[in-house]
């Protein structure tokens, strides 16, 4: 584990703006669909409404511009149209951490004065982007800090696009308006393994994963997306089919009375059942794998047995295995499994004939490991009572 007095900065960003108040409505996660029909709401003519919104989503999404009044190639009184109905407003920085390893961490505040985190993790220089989907979550997963976290409700696709022009603006990423993109991409790849279940928060998470997707803007390839889920099997094939991405699954356990205790939404939908939602995968492909996300938790889930009961159980599915070795947080009940017994439950996985990488553990001394997010307002919150009036699950 990264030693406990490594050096960690911490400061707070200012936003060129904050959520402002009002009736104005965000542009940010509108897909150009809705963007359109918005503009046209407030009076832009039908016939301009598409060359309208080709001109605005290039200065959101493509410069980062936040300011209506920058936008020089519309007109002056159109200008000030757009700024009198919308705007362009991102979550609020409460705090950015920078791990000894480079990882960052930023807390975020969102509507209602919640707070998510999103992690950036550099490697090479590219990066990967960790986003969250939903405010807490509702799984309980044992090994999982955010698990341990009362789901307060669901991100908006804006507050999920939110999170990756915030990363942008920290890192410098935008282009200079006027100017194509430089093809450095520091944030080269995104993950939805952040808070929460992207699945189930479908749709606001479709719709801002295209927004991520569009090629006149953000342009990240479907291909440098990954979703991870649970096990929600009834949305899975409509992650292929409406978003496109790769997927994931936290699978992290070889039998069912193991992974009832791990991952408890396991219970609804168990393994036999995931694993054949996984085979009917319409993406499904030697060169679009499934990645298995398995947790190496000390004498749970780490023996030879469990190493060869995996290999038989994923047979015919093409996939790679991504091994994490416990990321741990105050007061967790497990412990990492041993390095030497990670290796040798990865050397089995690979001599069956699946890429076994073991994750390198990043960020822990900022608590941005993977397990480890949860918000900070959140921990404070803990020791409240429940009033019953928790979103369900979707809503």
């Amino acid at each position: 584990m990264t030693d406990a007095t490594a050096p960690i900065t911490q400061d707070v960003l200012t936003l060129p703006r904050k959520l402002p108040e009002g009736g104005r409505i965000n542009l940010v996660g509108l897909t150009r669909d809705q963007l359109r029909e918005a503009l046209i709401a407030a009076g832009t003519p039908e016939r301009q409404a598409k060359m309208r919104v080709g001109q605005i989503w290039q200065w959101v999404y493509h410069w980062g511009v936040r300011d209506f009044a920058a936008m020089t190639n519309l007109a002056k009184d159109y200008r000030a149209l757009l700024a009198d109905r919308f705007e362009i407003a991102v979550p609020e920085v409460v705090t950015r951490q920078i791990s000894a390893d480079g990882t960052r961490k930023y807390l975020l505040r969102i509507a209602g004065g919640h707070e998510v985190e999103t992690v950036y993790i550099p490697e090479d220089g590219r990066g990967t982007l960790c986003i969250s989907s939903q405010v807490g979550c509702t799984l309980t997963c044992s090994f999982c800090h955010t698990g341990t976290q009362r789901l307060v409700r669901n991100l908006t696709a804006g507050e999920i696009v939110g999170q990756v022009m915030v990363a942008r603006d920290d890192l410098g990423e935008w282009p200079e308006p006027g100017q194509g993109s430089t093809g450095d991409r520091l944030v080269s790849n995104i993950v939805l393994m952040g808070m929460g279940e992207p699945l189930y928060n479908f749709d606001a998470v479709r719709d801002a994963m295209r927004v991520v997707m569009d090629g006149e803007g953000i342009a990240l390839g479907r291909r440098r997306i990954t979703l991870s889920t649970s096990g929600v099997v009834p949305e899975i094939a409509r992650c292929a089919e409406e978003i496109g991405c790769q997927l994931a699954v936290s699978f992290h356990a070889t039998t069912d009375e193991v992974r009832d205790r791990l991952v408890p939404i396991n219970k609804r939908w168990n393994i036999e059942t995931l694993l054949a939602a996984l085979r009917d995968y319409p993406r499904l492909s030697n060169s679009e794998r499934i990645t298995f996300e398995y947790v190496m938790l000390k004498d749970v889930n780490d023996s030879d047995a469990d190493a060869r009961r995996l290999v038989r159980l994923i047979a015919g599915i093409p996939a790679k295995i991504n091994l994490i070795p416990f990321n741990e947080w105050p007061g967790a009940p497990y412990r990492r499994s041993d390095w030497d017994r990670i290796e040798a439950f990865a050397d089995i996985v690979y001599k069956a004939g699946y890429a076994s990488p073991i994750r390198t553990p990043r960020g822990e001394d900022i608590m941005a490991a993977c397990g480890q997010l949860k918000s900070a307002t959140e921990r404070a919150r803990k020791a409240r009572p429940r009033t019953g009036d928790e979103p369900r699950p979707g809503a």
